[in-house]
Formats: structure tokens, sequence, C-alpha cells
């Protein structure tokens, strides 16, 4: 509604030059399909529209021109018609990617992590923001929780991760019952988050790199000692999860991570994440405002771990990346689970009905 009320506002003043900065984040396909076609009508009254995205699916549909960017310089101008999707991702990447999410059918396994009834309040209203919500996630499964934002998804993570409030419920991981166990216990018993805010929840962007990739370790023996940081085990340590994970860094491990680009942080936190050898991952938003070179780097490194028998949970408002990672997908609309989906047997436009609440509570957990 906010992005609305942007939109508005700009046509009410009736610009001659009118920027769109990534406005389709968090609008369903049916929304974006009407925000692109009331971009054309207003380029064909005259006005100049520069429209700022990383959706290659979106700029061939809305835009005449295109010019690519790569880490702040001016790379080249092309014509949207004439030009593929692979040759505009290569010039914003520097190299070919692969669009599709290479991954082999799914066999998971056992219940890894269960929500029971799970009900949160809202801050804003008398109306719960989660709703007496239930599922599970298996192992070697990616379970996707869909929906527009502001629908309770914040919420219920918040709630699960130990970061927020519940009013009632249950959580279990690998059997055990982590209901009112403090943030520390739930990842040391095999607990990974991604938080969607990197910068809010993820890291500590005054601290160095180094610093940042032993949060959730700092306190065990390998790294202190009386009380006593072990710098040199720290930064070897960080030295072998920027090479594993390919975290471009101008100083190594001394790095500040305020100084490191967006994709580089998410890249920093997935490493923490991932070599703490969870059990359930929590990925929210992983993917958020990242070109498409570090998209196709999380996707695979997510597969992976579905790969290796660990349970998913993924928090995604991106559509294609619901559709091509995750092997089943929940609808959270208005803080209920109004749909639970295969992504093989349910179509982008669909997904885009349940998430607007056209449909629903049609679920089968």
């Amino acid at each position: 509604m906010q992005q609305r009320v942007e939109i508005l506002k700009m046509l009410y003043r009736d610009n001659e030059i009118l920027i769109f900065d990534e406005p389709t984040a968090v609008l369903t396909p049916q929304e974006i399909e009407e925000l692109i076609k009331i971009m054309k009508e207003l380029a064909e009254e005259g006005k100049s529209i520069l429209f700022i995205t990383h959706k290659l699916s979106e700029i061939k549909i809305a835009a005449d021109r295109c010019t690519v960017l790569r880490k702040g310089k001016y790379i080249g101008t092309v014509d949207v018609q004439s030009t593929s999707k692979e040759t505009m991702s290569e010039m914003m990447v520097g190299r070919k990617i692969q669009f599709a999410v290479d991954k082999k059918p799914s066999h998971p396994d056992a219940s890894q992590f269960e929500v029971k009834n799970l009900t949160v309040p809202s801050k804003r209203s008398a109306k719960k923001a989660v709703n007496n919500v239930s599922f599970t996630v298996r192992k070697g499964e990616i379970l996707c929780i869909a929906g527009i934002d502001g629908n309770g998804q914040s919420e219920l993570v918040y709630a699960i991760t130990g970061l927020g409030p519940m009013e009632s419920g249950q959580i279990f991981l690998n059997g055990k019952d982590i209901t009112k166990l403090s943030v520390r216990d739930r990842n040391v018993l095999g607990m990974s988050h991604i938080p969607e805010d990197r910068h809010k929840d993820g890291l500590i962007l005054d601290y160095t790199l180094a610093e940042n990739l032993i949060l959730k370790k700092y306190f065990t023996p390998e790294f202190q000692q009386h009380g006593f940081i072990k710098f040199n085990e720290t930064h070897a340590y960080a030295d072998r999860l920027i090479t594993k994970f390919d975290i471009r860094s101008g100083q190594g491990s001394k790095t500040l991570a305020r100084s490191m680009s967006g994709g580089n942080q998410q890249k920093a936190i997935l490493a923490r994440e991932i070599n703490n050898d969870p059990e359930v991952l929590i990925a929210v938003q992983p993917t958020r405002g990242l070109d498409v070179g570090a998209i196709e780097y999380i996707h695979q490194q997510l597969v992976e771990q579905r790969d290796a028998g660990k349970a998913v949970l993924l928090v995604s408002l991106e559509l294609d990346e619901v559709m091509n990672v995750s092997d089943r997908i929940l609808v959270l609309f208005e803080g209920e689970i109004v749909a639970d989906l295969i992504p093989e047997e349910t179509t982008v436009q669909e997904l885009g009905l349940y998430m607007a609440g056209s449909k629903g509570h049609e679920v089968a957990l």
C-alpha cells in the first residue's frame, strides 16, 4: 500500500520525468502487470520513465532501452527487444549465468523442524500477526513460505528463531521442544538463520569480517580461552570461509563489514550460518537486492544444503525464487496459511491469487 501511495503521489504531480526505483519488490504478479501497463501508458502520453530494476523479465516486458551498470561503471546500452536476457545478464555480472536452478527431485526424509499452532500478537492491531499456524519441514526438503510483504512472515520468523514474542504454540527441532529456549540455545541445537535485514539482524557493521564470522562460535573453546578471543584462530577460520564462499573484501578478514558490498555481506552471513552445519536453515529474503550472479550462487548453496539432508525453510517475496527453488510452497495471507502447493503443479498466476487473498483456505497440511 505504501508503494501504491508513492506511485499515486508521483502521478498526481503530473511530472514529465518519472523515476521508478525497484517499484515491484512488494507486488504480486497481477499488480506488477498492472504497474507495467500504467508505465507504458504514461510513456505513450510523452512521459520519460527511468525504471531501475535487477529483474530481467520486467526489463524485457517494460523497457525500450536498457543501460547496464556494473561496480559503478557504465557497461553499455542495448535495445531490449533485440537483446536476449542471457546477453543482458552477462553484461550485468561479467560472466554467463545459469537461470534455471539446477536441482534434482527432492527425496525428503523424516520431520526435522515442526511448528504447531503458532500464534503471534500484532503490534499494530487487535488482529493476530500470525494466527494458529502449523507446518513441518522435513530433512532434504526446501519448504517456502510465500506471501506479499506484511502478511505475518517477519513475525513468524522472529518467533521461531527466538528474536520475537509468541502468544502460544510449540516449536520442535529434531523432536526436541525448543519453544522456551534462548536464541543461543537454538543455534547450538542446530538452527541457522539468514535474516531478512542483513544490517539490522545479520551483521554488526562496525565489526570486522572475521569477528562477524565467529558471532555464533566466539564462546566455544575453539575461539576463546579464559574469556579472551584467540585472534590467530579467528583470522585463520575467517580466511578459510572467505576462500570457500568467495567473499570479496578489500582487507580480507580485517575488512569492516560496513564497507563491503551488499552481495558480499550476504555471502558472509551465508558462510557463517552454513558452516555451523545446521539441522534447519531458515533463509529469509536471502537474495533481496542482489545481482543475478549473487542470486545464482545463493540458490546453489540452498540446494546443496537440501541435498546434504538438511531441512531448509525459505521465506521469499520473489515469485521466480519461490517457484524455482522450493520443493513445497505454503502461502501466508493475513497471518494464516491459505495454500499448500507443489511448484510443478501450480502457476505463478495461481500463486499470485492466493497471495492476494483471492483464493484460499484450501489447505491440506
